[in-house]
Formats: C-alpha cells, structure tokens, sequence
C-alpha cells in the first residue's frame, strides 16, 4: 500500500477498524443469542461474533487485484482488513478471557484493551526503529534482508503476546506501517521484488496450511462423529448465520457512512456497496476458531460447543468466499465500476498503434538471419493476435482538445501519468546511486502529495520540496571575504548537499518525465499544457542551483563526483556479470572481482567525498584582516 494514501485514508480504516468492528461484534453476538438455541450465554454468543468479525486480507487483495478496482478502494478495503484482524484479535481475547472465567467489570475492559492497543503500538515502533537501523548495515545481500524482516516480524509477535502479554497481532501490523513509512527505498530494484514475493509466498503457504488444518479438524469431529454435520438445523442455522454476517455489515458501514464520507478521500455509495460485500472470511477466523476448540472440553467451553464454532465458522469462511468473491465482479460491473473512461479508452488504443510501430521496427532491426535467411512480416503478425484488428488510422487520444476547450479529465489523466513517470525516474535514480534513500523518500512523498491535487491544480509537487530547498539570506553573508570561503563551504556543505540532490533530482526527473510525455503524445494541446506545467514548476530549483554554483560550486563538484563514481562501479558490476554470462569469467574469479567492486561500492556510500577542512594556513591567507600577520 502506498504510505501517502495510507496517511489519508487512516481515518476511514480507524472508524471500521475500531467502532467498525464492535458493532458487527455485538450484532451478531445479539442476533445468535436472540435466534440459535444453544442456550449460549451472552459471552458466548459475543465470542462468536467477534471471531466472525475478523475480515481476510489476504482474500480480499487477491479479489480486488483481480478486479481491477481503483487504487483508492483497494487502499480503504487493504487496510481495513489488516486493521480490522487486530481489533477483532483483540476483542476475542477478551471475550474469551471473560467465557473462561476472568473478571468482566469495566475497569478489567478498559484495562485489557488499553494495555493490548498502546502496549501493541509501542512494541511494534521500538521494533521497527531497530530493525530499521539494523538495514542500514546490509549492504547488496537480499538474503539478510529478507532475514531481518522474517525474524523481527516474528520475535516482534513472541515478545508481545508471550513477554508483555499484548496483542502480537497489532504489534506487526505497527510494524509493517513502521516499515512502509521509513524503510520504504530500504530495499531496492531487485531486492524489493525479492522480498515482495517472498512474503506472498509466505502468506500463501500459511493460509494454504490453516485452511488444510482446518478442514481437516472439522472433518474429523463433525463428520466423523454424525453430530452437528448431519443436522439439518445446524445447516440451516449456518446460512441463517450467513444472513447474520451481510447484515452486520450492511449495519455497520450505514452506521459509519456520514463519517466515512468525510475522512480522507471520501466514499461515494457505490464504493460503500463493494466495501460491505467485500468482507470476505478467511485464515483469521479459521484460525481464532482452531483456538476455541483447542481451549473447548472443560466447564466453560463445551467441546460441543468449541465444534460448533469450528463448523459456523468453517462454513462461514467458504460462503463467503464463494458467494461474495465470485459474485463482486459482477456487482462492480452493475454500477459500473469495472468500466473504462472515454479518455482510457482513447490512449488503450492509440498505444496498440505504438505496439505496432514498435514490433515493426523490432522486425526491420533483426534484417536477414545469416543461416535461416528472411522472414515474412504478414506471417508473424499473424501470429501476434493482440495487435490484431486495428481498424483506421492511429490518433492521437487528445487530438481536438484545442486551447479553451480542454476536457478537466483530460488534462488531469496526463497529470497523473506524469508524475508517475516523475517517480518511476526517482526510483531509477535512487538504483543508479544518483540520490540518497533519505533524499528519495522526500522526493516521493511529494509526488505522492500532488496526486492528490492534479483534479484541481496544475502540478505542484515543487511545493512539498520547498522546506527542503531554499537558499537563505545569510548565506550572501557568509560569502564575504572576511569569513574564509573554505570555512564557509564546510560549515554548511550538509545542508546544501541535501539540498542540491532534492534540486537536482527534481529537474532530472521532469525532463526525463517531459521527455516520455512528448515522446508518446507528441505536441497535442494536453502534452503541451503539462509540459509547461512542469517546466515551470523547475524555475525555483534551477535558480537555487545557479545559486549555489556561484557561490559554493565546490558542493555541485563533490555532488557529483560521488554520482560519477557510483555510476563507474555499477558499470564495472555489470561489466563482470557480462563477463561471466558469455562464459569469459569462472566462478572464483567472478567472485573475486565482484567482492572488491562491492567493497569499493560500500565504502563509497558510508564514506562518500566530503569536502575538507581548511587547514590554519588556509584560513590566514584567505582571510585579508589575518594575511598581514
């Protein structure tokens, strides 16, 4: 999930998270003690809602991705059901501390969830800044990476629910927003793709092993034994139960939707449609089910009833999936949400005329073959069916938007498209060793920030970079002759260097953006309108440079000379990796040059060039009061 969106929708995942979660927990709990004859008590009935109230993240980010659904939905359900597994952790335990005999007056409550949620937050945040600090110490090895972040997610959980006896659940999912907020450009290039999925891998083969678990425990004791399974009433009572668990949905997001509107992006009715029938169930409620009937067999929990759990919520998980995953691609087609706009529409098909221009270009570049000769272009494309069908000539999907006329959906696609590339060119920039990840983080945080404006301003992702770059008045002072310039240029290269790598990175990635906008549109009207946006937006940066090369230009050298030499030692990794793949370069010999680049690589980005410190003869010859002495 995107940190900066994230940020804006939090206020929406606390209100279904938190009051969310107590409200579907007491319908339902209401709605089985007033319906099933079990002859539950209250808490009973509570503990079953709280269990059935816990949504499946992993499901739900598997449907939506399949679906397609917009980028801010996906961030509210995403986080919702990621927030909405630790409060309703949280509250099964202490519904289920209460069914076990522990004290139930409001000082025990209040007690219990204020220790489970801040004691939960601050062990996730002291994990986190260590772990984060403990990063900064690997160096190229995705295998230590992917180390770190498994063992400290996990010892983070022991420590929490076993040591300090807070919710272990709350604790990692503090964490892996600690993580996406500070180790963000933590992990780069290939790293990060190796460490995405890893974890899905991970995600997959612990819900593959709950879900196995689980149906194998359910066999074992409803159908093996005869006794709630082959009840045609526990039938029934599930499906009443599934009408149960739609309805305290729906209950809740009606209760929460004047709220819901007002927080973050918004939520339109059409969105809080997909967010009530996307609660799927899934590997959470299995698993706080397999507790209660592990903790079932004694005075408290009947092992009838710690069965019947198992088989609700079994049965449950499997409605919900099946019916609410296989049916919300048909309701986001009902309303419309699976639809793409006219202007989509238009650039979907000018690029497949780009595809073809490209494929022919690939075509004409391969010429004749020297042993198999030629081949037919009719005959390979034919063989291309997705670049089949073009019918007409290509147009340009902004073609008509003359000056005065300009569609604002238009022109706000194209601005989102370009600060896409904006901060597809900043990650490029942080692998190449152009930038800092500190400086990276700032970059991105301000695209992320004008995205959320391009319906309303022209680009602005200048403006969040403003505290970060500003040539201040007394600077000029400082360039005096009466204060040595090598002095100067020392005392304040820090904050100049941070922000001469926010300026130029600024200015790099809006050319090279201009660049791919013009490039693929050519000189329509929109492309000309964002275009201007963007080199306007660089007049600041660029005039802060000129400053600085005029008064420091020592810091722009020592800037540069660090790029160049990481650019020379990347050059060399891959001069070395060539070497081995065309068969030039062993194994001993691949290993011994590659150690010495990365050490020299490494050195290079925990010692960079500094500028150095004058030394006394340097200060009285430069300054003209001390010269004469």
């Amino acid at each position: 999930m995107d940190v900066h969106q994230i940020k804006r929708c939090l206020g929406q995942m606390v209100l279904l998270a938190g009051p969310g979660v107590l409200i579907s927990t007491f319908w339902i709990g209401s709605l089985l003690k007033l319906t099933f004859p079990y002859n539950w008590d209250w808490k009973t009935s509570l503990l079953l809602g709280a269990l059935l109230g816990a949504t499946d993240p992993v499901a739900v980010v598997a449907l939506l991705k399949e679906l397609g659904a917009s980028k801010k939905m996906t961030t509210i359900i995403d986080g919702e059901s990621l927030m909405n597994d630790g409060v309703s952790v949280v509250v099964f335990q202490l519904f289920l501390k209460m069914v076990m005999g522990s004290t139930s007056d409001w000082s025990f409550i209040i007690k219990f969830l204020a220790q489970n949620s801040f004691g939960a937050v601050g062990i996730g945040v002291a994990f986190g800044i260590a772990s984060v600090f403990w990063l900064r110490f690997v160096f190229n090895d995705i295998v230590v990476q992917i180390t770190v972040t498994l063992s400290v997610s996990y010892f983070a959980y022991y420590t929490a629910q076993e040591w300090a006896e807070v919710s272990g659940i709350l604790t990692v999912m503090t964490l892996g927003m600690f993580f996406a907020a500070f180790a963000r450009t933590a992990f780069k290039g290939d790293s990060q793709q190796s460490l995405h999925h890893f974890w899905e891998m991970v995600a997959y083969i612990a819900n593959t092993l709950v879900f196995i678990l689980s149906g194998v425990i359910i066999a074992e004791g409803d159908f093996s034994s005869r006794k709630i399974s082959y009840e045609g009433t526990s039938w029934g009572f599930l499906f009443l139960l599934y009408l149960h668990v739609q309805l305290s949905r729906c209950v809740m997001v009606g209760v929460l939707y004047p709220l819901l509107r007002r927080f973050g992006y918004g939520l339109d009715w059409k969105e809080s449609i997909i967010l009530t029938w996307s609660g799927l169930r899934g590997a959470v409620s299995l698993s706080l089910a397999l507790s209660v009937k592990q903790s079932s067999g004694n005075s408290y929990i009947s092992s009838e009833t710690g069965t019947r759990f198992l088989f609700f919520t079994g049965g449950i998980v499997f409605l919900t999936l099946v019916v609410n995953g296989s049916t919300t691609q048909f309701l986001l087609h009902l309303l419309r949400m699976d639809t793409l706009t006219a202007t989509k529409k238009r650039i979907l098909e000018y690029t497949k005329f780009e595809m073809m221009n490209t494929a022919f270009k690939a075509f004409e570049n391969l010429g004749d073959d020297e042993e198999l000769g030629s081949a037919d272009w009719h005959t390979v494309i034919g063989h291309i069916p997705s670049l089949k069908n073009l019918q007409g000539e290509q147009v340009n999907p902004h073609d008509g938007c003359e000056a005065g006329n300009v569609d604002p959906t238009n022109i706000m696609d194209i601005r989102i498209r370009f600060l896409n590339g904006v901060q597809a060119a900043y990650w490029e920039m942080l692998d190449d060793g152009r930038i800092t990840k500190g400086t990276a983080n700032v970059l991105m945080q301000s695209v992320d920030e004008a995205l959320d404006l391009v319906s309303t301003e022209s680009l602005c992702d200048w403006r969040g970079l403003k505290p970060c770059v500003h040539f201040p008045k007394y600077y000029k002072f400082l360039q005096s002759r009466i204060i040595p310039r090598k002095l100067v240029s020392y005392l304040i290269v820090e904050r100049l260097e941070s922000a001469c790598y926010v300026s130029s990175a600024f200015l790099r990635a809006h050319r090279i953006a201009r660049h791919q906008l013009h490039g693929f549109l050519g000189n329509s009207h929109i492309a000309s309108i964002v275009i201007n946006e963007s080199e306007l937006e660089g007049e600041e940066a660029k005039q802060f440079l000129e400053d600085v090369r005029h008064s420091f230009p020592q810091v722009l050298s020592v800037l540069r000379t660090r790029q160049v030499t990481h650019y020379v030692l990347d050059h060399l990794n891959g001069y070395i990796k060539n070497l081995e793949k065309v068969g030039l370069l062993q194994g001993k010999e691949v290993c011994h040059l590659h150690d010495a680049v990365q050490s020299d690589l490494k050195k290079l980005l925990r010692n960079p060039p500094l500028l150095k410190l004058p030394n006394a003869n340097d200060l009285i010859t430069t300054n003209p009061l001390l010269r004469p002495l």
